[in-house]
């Protein structure tokens, strides 16, 4: 089916409640039914012109349900001329809702309102579930149950552009990547496709993106490991970690590049097509941050130790100090624990092969 779109911008504003404080300055509405995710008033039925996604690495978040969704402009194109770093047009909006149980909790809005600025915004689900209300830009914490003496907190809009603001705004789970129809069958908390979802096939069979770029199709992305265990355990690294451990990032000093790149598969010099960027900066090097136990013989992945693996130390950590991602979780991913735990355990002879053909041996 055709991508189905709105009306011009300012007719979308007028039509669906978006608004402005003045010309040019655009501001989210008080509710969500008034961003144009539904179908019309009183209704959460999502309109049709809105196409669902899921990005085939979630970012996690203490185990919610998430749903998302999509709308470009009426006949725009994302500039993919850059493979890494897609331009999205003006107008275009974005939804993620979340969900604990069953039970809706909050969604989040980004809308990009001019070449430079996206507005961002986060709705509470009210009692009733029929609409959700703006939160304010210092969040809402502790709104929902989400384990034990644990509860979900909606993020304050700082906190949001810390994630998605990297010298630009990134969408964290609508890129090459995430949309390929290569997807990796062992990602971790990966969502089946929706019905009608976009793809890269999507995006290039209805003309949305500029280059057309066929060889999204021909040979679809996917991360190139030495295993499917190490395939999976790089793609949910370029999500939880990459989106603030990359090259753009203001930690980018820190060294730890764990963003997949496409342009990447051979960098830094390196001959090898599996030494990417997150391996290279990782295998056996000294990190800023080192386990306490044994300061000495920490590295940020110490092969075939985990105990002694920064990465897997502070993952599995849930102290505001020392947990990562320092934001927007509370419970500890285990199922990331145990596949990372296990990667780092597995092949010694290959992690060895791999610090060698790196460099990854010198600290």
């Amino acid at each position: 089916m055709k991508w189905l779109f709105s009306g011009a911008l300012v007719a979308l504003m007028g039509a669906t409640g978006l608004s402005q404080t003045r010309a040019l300055a655009p501001v989210a509405p008080r509710l969500l039914s008034e961003t144009g995710l539904y179908a019309g008033e009183g209704t959460r039925v999502v309109d049709v012109r809105n196409r669902p996604f899921a990005p085939q690495y979630p970012l996690w978040s203490d185990g919610a349900g998430k749903r998302r969704w999509v709308q470009l402009p009426p006949g725009s194109r994302i500039d993919v001329s850059n493979v890494d770093r897609w331009d999205f047009p003006v107008g275009t909006r974005f939804w993620k809702e979340f969900d604990f149980d069953g039970r809706k909790v909050e969604t989040r809005f980004l809308w990009k309102v001019s070449d430079s600025r996206w507005v961002f915004a986060s709705y509470a689900w009210n009692e009733a579930q029929t609409d959700a209300v703006l939160v304010p830009e210092s969040g809402s914490p502790e709104v929902a149950d989400v384990a034990p003496g644990k509860r979900h907190s909606i993020p304050s809009r700082t906190e949001c552009r810390s994630c998605h603001d990297s010298s630009r705004t990134e969408i964290l789970g609508f890129s090459a990547l995430q949309l390929s129809d290569d997807r990796d069958p062992n990602a971790l908390h990966a969502d089946r496709l929706p019905a009608d979802a976009v793809t890269l096939r999507t995006l290039v069979d209805e003309q949305l993106i500029s280059p057309r770029r066929n060889e999204f199709v021909a040979t679809p992305p996917r991360i190139d490991a030495a295993t499917p265990q190490a395939r999976a355990a790089l793609g949910y690294l370029s999500t939880n970690c990459g989106s603030c451990h990359n090259r753009e990032s203001s930690i980018a000093s820190l060294g730890l590049l764990l963003k997949h790149e496409l342009r990447g598969d051979k960098p830094l010099g390196v001959s090898s097509p599996r030494c990417t960027p997150a391996l290279a900066t990782t295998a056996g090097r000294k990190g800023h941050w080192a386990v306490p136990a044994n300061p000495a013989e920490s590295r940020v992945i110490n092969p075939g130790k985990p105990e002694l693996s920064a990465l897997i130390q502070r993952l599995r950590s849930r102290r505001p100090s020392s947990q990562m991602p320092p934001l927007g979780t509370v419970v500890q991913d285990r199922a990331a624990v145990e596949l990372l735990t296990a990667w780092v355990k597995s092949n010694p002879e290959g992690w060895a092969l791999l610090a060698a053909t790196c460099g990854a041996g010198r600290s």
